[in-house]
């Protein structure tokens, strides 16, 4: 039996978000692919279930939700999993924190280099650009380092939770994308850490970045 249906490619990180917690949190599901053209997001059916026409929507009997954090923190508050995403704001504040620097100040610095550089993009071939996206890109990572240096573990503390799935692919790009990348060690430990879990691997493979 299903939990509910996700609608994106997997080629997208945002869905991949969802994926990896979905299997973290064990919940069955189906998924349909969208976001492999633009037309497909842009057709009336679609749209009626994510008027923004992009990657990735949930639906399940109770709701329907897009932006991939919140269907994550959604996903992990209706299993109880308060080990992921406690109920307790002052525990939940760093996860948040963590979760949304991945996906707007992180996200800005590498977007115009990896559209560049992997997804090569038309309108995204300015050489000074990419260039000055890539060494912002190392910058961001370098806060990320500190962190995990400071935790010695994980973005929010010791234990893994949420905050940690965004943060983990954007690591997972920032590793497997064809620029210079600056010595992060903390960040490298991480990774490694990262890749004992069974329900990242599936989500972490090098030919997707």
């Amino acid at each position: 039996m299903t939990t509910g249906t996700l609608y994106g490619r997997t080629r997208s990180i945002n869905v991949r978000k969802v994926c990896w917690t979905l299997d973290e949190l064990g919940l069955a599901h189906e998924r349909v692919d969208r976001g492999g053209g633009e037309a497909d997001v842009r057709m009336p059916d679609y749209l009626a279930l994510n008027p923004n026409g992009l990657i990735p929507t949930w639906c399940d009997d109770d709701v329907t939700l897009w932006e991939s954090n919140a269907i994550c923190r959604y996903l992990a508050r209706k299993s109880g999993r308060d080990d992921l995403f406690p109920a307790d704001p002052v525990k939940a504040g760093p996860i948040d924190q963590w979760m949304d620097w991945a996906s707007t100040t992180l996200n800005m610095a590498w977007r115009y280099a990896f559209m560049a550089l992997v997804r090569k993009k038309v309108g995204f071939d300015d050489a000074n650009e990419t260039k000055r996206s890539v060494a912002r890109w190392n910058e961001v990572m370098t806060v990320l380092d500190e962190r995990l240096a400071a935790t010695g573990a994980h973005v929010a503390g010791e234990a893994f939770t949420l905050g940690d799935v965004p943060a983990g692919l954007a690591v997972h790009r920032w590793l497997h994308s064809p620029i210079d990348r600056v010595s992060l060690p903390a960040v490298e430990a991480y990774y490694d850490r990262l890749r004992e879990r069974a329900a990242f691997r599936p989500w972490a493979r090098a030919d997707v970045p």
